[in-house]
């Protein structure tokens, strides 16, 4: 399986990848203001990198549950000095985390080289036919909703079916646009328009996205059914629960997690992969 992000190819099957969560926001669910100054969140990204992150992951606009929308111009004032700070000493690949085409054409062309967009369910093809323009990369995840209504009262006839479903449609029609499923990563978006059962159901189900032949990337990283599982209310505290899901979809069908805790992360998936490889059944 072959994954391009424009000067950047991967190919799977390999060791999972890790993608470090930069929140340059002040409402972050998890780390809201903590890097909102530009130098904090150069730094940060560097310590995410020096960890093992194969991509960091810039977002200007929180999506967690009721999040309000955030003006285009704001988003693109807290995102491209960034990006253009972390450019200028890694060499390490950089997801834009946006719903807007302009956000992602300034991103890209600050030296972004993924979109990672949380609404890909969307109408509008702008965003798809300026990633495919660049050449870059392209998460698409399931959401349903929006930051601020997809928590109420989400239901799924069949949750797994459901998001099958969309993946193929998606893939289709961002095609459609220009954009070759060799740009292409799918999310099922944990969390985002689920209930907790359906987010279980999603990592217990993996295996059902394969067909599609498509890096698989998750984002349960210190997210609240993680609390609720582990019953652990503090965000920041939730790495353990978070590693043993990253550990799971890893070894379920996964290539890339999205996580806060990189080096925590990295060390698992590490340790899990090392195991799998030495063991004498290999079906």
């Amino acid at each position: 399986m072959l994954l391009r992000t424009r000067d950047v190819e991967y190919r799977f099957p390999s060791r999972a990848l890790v993608m470090g969560v930069l929140n340059v926001t002040p409402d972050s669910f998890s780390d809201g203001g903590q890097f909102s100054s530009l130098e904090a969140a150069v730094d940060h990204a560097l310590k995410m990198i020096a960890e093992g992150a194969d991509f960091v992951d810039v977002g200007g606009e929180s999506t967690r549950p009721g999040a309000a929308p955030v003006e285009e111009n704001e988003e693109i004032r807290r995102v491209i000095p960034v990006i253009r700070g972390i450019t200028a000493q890694a060499r390490v690949p950089i997801s834009v985390d946006t719903l807007k085409p302009t956000v992602a054409a300034a991103a890209l062309d600050a030296g972004a080289s993924v979109v990672n967009d949380v609404g890909a369910g969307r109408d509008d093809d702008g965003l798809w036919r300026c990633v495919a323009s660049r050449g870059a990369g392209y998460v698409a995840m399931h959401m349903r909703g929006t930051p601020a209504t997809m928590q109420s009262a989400p239901q799924y006839a069949d949750v797994v079916g459901e998001i099958d479903a969309f993946f193929g449609e998606r893939l289709d029609r961002i095609g459609a646009c220009g954009l070759s499923r060799e740009q292409v990563i799918l999310d099922p978006g944990l969390g985002f328009g689920k209930t907790q059962e359906h987010s279980l159901k999603l990592l217990a189900n993996l295996k059902r996205f394969r067909h599609w032949d498509r890096p698989l990337l998750l984002g349960l990283s210190r997210k609240s059914f993680v609390g609720a599982v582990t019953g652990v209310s503090a965000p920041s505290e939730r790495v353990w629960g978070s590693v043993a899901g990253a550990v799971w979809g890893c070894l379920n069908g996964a290539q890339i997690i999205r996580a806060h805790d990189v080096a925590a992360t990295r060390q698992a998936l590490r340790m899990a992969e090392a195991i799998v490889e030495h063991r004498s059944d290999q079906t």
